[in-house]
C-alpha cells in the first residue's frame, strides 16, 4: 500500500512494525497515570502494547511532521533522538522505542484530533485538512477553523485531557498563543489549562515548571517548526536538518531535567515526502480530471472529491485511468470498508468525499479554484498512506525513580 519517497529513503534494515495507532497514545498515558479514560477496558490489549511505564507525572512532546522514516534517514542531526530510537541511554535514563501509525488522512488536524480524543477519524469526524460541511458547498478548514461550526458540536466526544483532568490530574497544554481557544483545540484538545509560549526554549521551561507544580500531572508540549521547514524547504533540506537539531537539543534538555517520578513520551502527527514540481496536477487546468467534481477537499496528496450526483463512479474511473499505480482511488464506501478511517459513524459519513484518493508515488493533485495557491508551492507534503507519512515514532523515557 505504500511507496517510500525518494527524498526520505527507507533505512537498510526493516522498520519496526507499528504497535498501535496515534489514537492509542493519550489513552495509554492516562492509564499510566492511573486515570483510565472511557472505553479503556475494551482496548486494554492495544493500550498495553504501547508499554508505557506507570508514572505520577507524564510529559507528552508532539513534534509536528517528525515521521519515523525521515527521522531515521536524517538521524545524524539528532543524537538524542537517535539514541532513543535505538533504546539507548539518555541522561542516565533508558529509553524505549516503538512506532505507531496515524490514520488517513495523515494530516495535522485529523491526527491531533485522533491524539486528543483517543478515537479514529471515523469516530471523531475530523476527516481532513478541508472537508465539506454536509448539506452545503462550504469547505471547512479544520486546521484554521475560519468561519467553522461550533467545534464542540462538530466533535462532541470528550477529549482525553478533559477526562484526565476530571480524574484529578493536573493538565497543562503548552503551545503557541493562537492555539488557545482555537476551533481545533476546542474540538479535540481542550482540558486543563493552557500555557502560551513562543520559542521552543520557552515551551521547554513552561513544561518543566508545569511538571514540578503538581505531584500528579499531565503536560502536553506542541512544536511545529519541523513541519514548517519540511513544507517550505523539503525533508531533504538543510533547513529541515536544522529544525531537527533544535528539537533534539530540546529533548536532551528535557531528559536531563526530567523529574525522577516522571515519564517523557515523544511522538508526532505525521511524516512527510518531497514532491517534485513536475509531479503536481491542478484540477483547474485539467478539464478531464475535473469533470464530475463539484468540490475538492482534502489536500494535494489526499484529495477528497465531492462529486455531482451520479458522477462518482465515472470520476473514480477517470482518475484511475490517468494515474494508475501512482494513486489509490477509492469510492467512499470502498475506503470505509478498507478501514481507512476506522469504523465510521453515520453522521460522519457525509463529511467524507464521494471519491477518496491517497498518493503512492511522490505526486500531488490540488484544485486552485478552491484551494490556496500556497498548497501547490509546498515542497514537502503529507496526507497519504505511505510509510513515510503514516509511521511516527513513539519514544518514552522514564525518570530515575521509575
Amino acid at each position: 500500500m505504500s511507496t517510500p519517497s525518494t527524498a526520505a529513503p527507507a533505512p537498510s534494515t526493516a522498520l519496526p512494525v507499528p504497535v498501535g495507532t496515534l489514537a492509542d497514545v493519550l489513552p495509554a498515558v492516562a492509564g499510566a497515570l492511573g486515570a483510565p479514560v472511557a472505553g479503556a477496558a475494551d482496548r486494554a490489549d492495544a493500550l498495553g502494547a504501547l508499554a508505557l511505564t506507570p508514572a505520577r507525572r507524564v510529559l507528552v512532546v508532539l513534534v509536528d511532521g517528525l515521521g519515523e522514516q525521515v527521522l531515521r534517514a536524517r538521524s545524524g542531526h539528532a543524537p538524542t533522538l537517535r539514541t532513543m530510537l535505538a533504546g539507548g541511554v539518555v541522561a542516565g535514563l533508558r529509553a524505549t522505542s516503538s512506532v505507531v501509525d496515524v490514520s488517513y488522512p495523515s494530516t495535522t488536524a485529523t491526527s491531533l484530533a485522533s491524539l486528543g480524543t483517543g478515537l479514529l477519524p471515523g469516530a471523531h469526524g475530523m476527516n481532513g485538512y478541508q472537508v465539506r460541511v454536509p448539506g452545503s458547498s462550504v469547505l471547512l478548514n479544520e486546521l484554521s477553523w475560519e468561519g467553522g461550526p461550533d467545534p464542540r458540536t462538530w466533535q462532541p466526544h470528550p477529549p482525553v485531557f478533559t477526562q484526565v483532568a476530571a480524574a484529578g490530574v493536573d493538565v497543562t497544554r503548552v503551545g503557541p498563543a493562537h492555539f488557545d481557544g482555537s476551533g481545533l483545540t476546542e474540538a479535540a484538545l481542550r482540558g486543563g489549562r493552557y500555557r502560551a509560549a513562543r520559542s521552543l526554549g520557552d515551551r521547554v521551561e513552561a513544561s518543566l515548571a508545569a511538571l514540578a507544580a503538581s505531584d500528579r500531572s499531565l503536560v502536553y508540549l506542541y512544536w511545529g517548526d519541523v513541519d514548517k521547514a519540511g513544507h517550505t524547504s523539503g525533508v531533504a533540506s538543510s533547513a529541515w536538518g536544522a529544525a531537527l537539531e533544535e528539537v533534539d537539543e530540546a529533548v536532551a534538555t528535557l531528559a536531563s531535567r526530567l523529574p525522577a517520578d516522571a515519564l517523557m513520551v515523544v511522538t508526532a502527527d505525521h511524516g512527510m515526502v518531497d514532491v517534485p514540481p513536475g509531479a503536481r496536477t491542478d484540477l483547474a487546468r485539467d478539464p478531464e480530471l475535473a469533470a464530475g467534481v463539484e468540490l475538492t477537499g482534502g489536500e494535494p496528496r489526499a484529495p477528497m472529491l465531492y462529486c455531482r450526483p451520479g458522477a462518482a463512479q465515472d470520476v473514480a474511473a477517470t482518475w484511475r485511468g490517468r494515474f494508475g499505480d501512482d494513486l489509490d482511488v477509492l469510492l467512499r464506501d470502498e475506503a470505509r470498508q478498507a478501514g481507512w478511517f476506522g469504523p465510521v459513524a453515520e453522521h460522519v459519513l457525509p463529511r467524507i468525499g464521494d471519491v477518496v484518493v491517497a498518493a503512492r508515488a511522490p505526486v500531488a493533485v490540488h484544485d486552485s479554484r478552491v484551494q490556496s495557491a500556497a498548497l501547490a508551492d509546498l515542497v514537502g507534503m503529507h496526507g497519504a498512506l505511505t510509510d513515510a507519512e503514516v509511521r511516527v515514532p513513539l519514544l518514552s523515557l522514564p525518570g530515575r525513580a521509575l
